[in-house]
């Protein structure tokens, strides 16, 4: 999915929100035949702007608001001098209401309605005017069948609102979706275009709110928001006189046999984030190499929880988990830590023994899984997990009482209060190993600079995303280590100015 996030309002909302705000403009006096109109008008500049030379649409149209908006959207194709035919799925005898005026209203402009078969014709853009947002089970025939007939056709496609086939809550395809180069959505944005398969789906994203009275919409409770740089938390400011000791000191624990460098990663983006001090406590074999890459960092050659203890009164953060292992070494180590009472960032392995049962973490803290992990500790298959991302990061949160970041594509950030963000940065050149080691150590870094468990894995996920980013123009193989430097860079953006 591409689109301009800064044009983009940061509520997203769900399908049943959506509708209620629909109904709150018609109620507070815009007729719903007035919205469609405008809606079909946002629809037609969005086309003429992405396919200026196009000269001929395909309607496929369903049967309910949404193919209205088809249907007058092949009316002012029409009447501009393009090449219109529209394929009608179900019969227009079925049409209600304001959709049944928008076919009489794409007759009465001489546009040719068909119905729709598999030996019909395309031609041009192809207009998704099927389902809309109000699917909620699989798509059933004959839809099915016209949406794998559009995604075989080979033209441009431009949906409205969202691409037919994706839930509009979860952004799970429903048996089959359409794939849209365009997706022009309306009134409000919903959640499910940012979230699961949909981003595979939705193409460039335009937003119109049909002039929506701002009131009223900022009256409706949204479902969750995106994470977007100027409403995100600033680095606290460092003044003059500002020493190390300020800054927090993270200890990363990690690295058991073979593993050094998962948690290598994790002490390297803590310091380039700005801890004050970092220290690394992992298996002896992986020190040299650790102090050679990093001398900046204290490694210590760690056997067994009880040297961690010593240090235990001297740690902000601990980020646990990078390269940890399974075995009575990692379990040793990550009860240690969750014994301090700092603190804590849990990662990769340390979320596998606490899906085990093996060890609680405390209240607060922050835990980084990804999709497997996270169906791992909530009993499930990774493909259910995936069907209902939402859902599975407020759940996690809420059962562990914890912050949770879900990663993967459209990274969620969830409370145990129930609040949701959605990150819509990121490149896929960043889908590859490590990643996830540098931002658990981002995070950690964050909290012991003073930022709240909240404000840093929020803020932490966006840099993230961010740094990958801008990255991409090199082009895949993009190591993690490579961040690093990217994420120093854009935290220095986000500090907060001296007084």
């Amino acid at each position: 999915m591409r689109h301009s996030s800064d044009d983009l309002p940061l509520a997203l909302y769900s399908a049943d929100q959506v509708r209620a705000l629909d109904a709150a403009l018609i109620a507070a006096g815009t007729p719903g035949f007035e919205l469609m109109g405008r809606a079909a008008h946002a629809i037609w500049r969005a086309l003429r702007r992405e396919w200026p030379d196009a000269g001929a649409v395909t309607v496929l149209a369903g049967q309910g608001n949404n193919a209205g908006d088809g249907y007058l959207v092949g009316a002012l194709a029409k009447r501009a001098g393009w090449q219109v035919q529209i394929l009608a799925v179900s019969e227009s005898g079925r049409l209600q209401g304001d959709a049944a005026l928008a076919h009489d209203e794409a007759v009465a402009a001489g546009v040719e309605v068909l119905a729709w078969s598999e030996g019909c014709e395309v031609r041009g853009v192809v207009i998704d005017a099927l389902l809309g947002t109000g699917l909620s089970g699989e798509v059933r025939e004959p839809y099915a069948a016209v949406i794998e007939w559009i995604n075989r056709s080979g033209c441009p496609v431009l949906a409205v609102d969202i691409p037919s086939g994706i839930c509009a809550d979860t952004g799970q395809v429903l048996g089959a979706a359409v794939k849209a180069q365009l997706t022009v959505t309306l009134i409000g944005l919903k959640l499910g275009l940012y979230v699961g398969a949909a981003l595979d789906h939705v193409g460039h994203l335009v937003f119109d709110s049909l002039q929506a009275d701002s009131t009223i919409v900022s009256s409706q409770q949204s479902a969750a928001r995106r994470l977007a740089g100027d409403v995100l938390p600033q680095v606290p400011v460092r003044q003059p006189t500002t020493h190390k000791g300020q800054l927090g000191h993270v200890l990363v624990v990690g690295g058991d046999h073979a593993t050094g460098g998962a948690a290598l990663l994790s002490a390297q983006s803590a310091l380039r984030s700005g801890a004050g001090m970092v220290s690394l406590a992992t298996r002896a074999e992986h020190v040299a190499a650790a102090q050679a890459r990093l001398p900046e960092v204290m490694s210590l050659a760690v056997a067994s929880a009880n040297q961690l203890h010593a240090l235990a009164d001297t740690i902000t953060v601990w980020v646990v988990g990078p390269g940890l292992g399974l075995a009575p070494w990692g379990r040793s180590l990550l009860s240690a830590a969750a014994a301090s009472g700092s603190a804590q960032v849990w990662d990769a392995d340390a979320l596998n023994l606490l899906a085990a049962g093996a060890v609680r973490i405390a209240a607060g803290g922050v835990i980084t899984p990804h999709p497997g992990e996270a169906a791992c500790l909530l009993g499930i298959s990774t493909a259910a997990l995936q069907a209902d991302r939402p859902a599975a990061a407020r759940v996690l949160a809420q059962r562990y009482d914890v912050v949770c970041v879900l990663k993967g594509a459209g990274t969620l950030v969830a409370n145990p209060a129930g609040q949701l963000l959605v990150c819509d940065r990121g490149d896929p050149v960043m889908a590859g190993a490590g990643l996830g080691d540098v931002l658990a150590g981002l995070i950690g870094a964050l909290i012991a600079q003073g930022c709240s468990a909240w404000n840093a894995a929020s803020l932490g996920v966006w840099v993230h995303a961010c740094a990958g980013e801008s990255l991409a123009y090199k082009g895949n193989g993009l190591v993690a280590g490579d961040l690093c430097d990217a994420i120093r860079h854009l935290l220095q953006e986000r500090a907060a100015c001296r007084n």
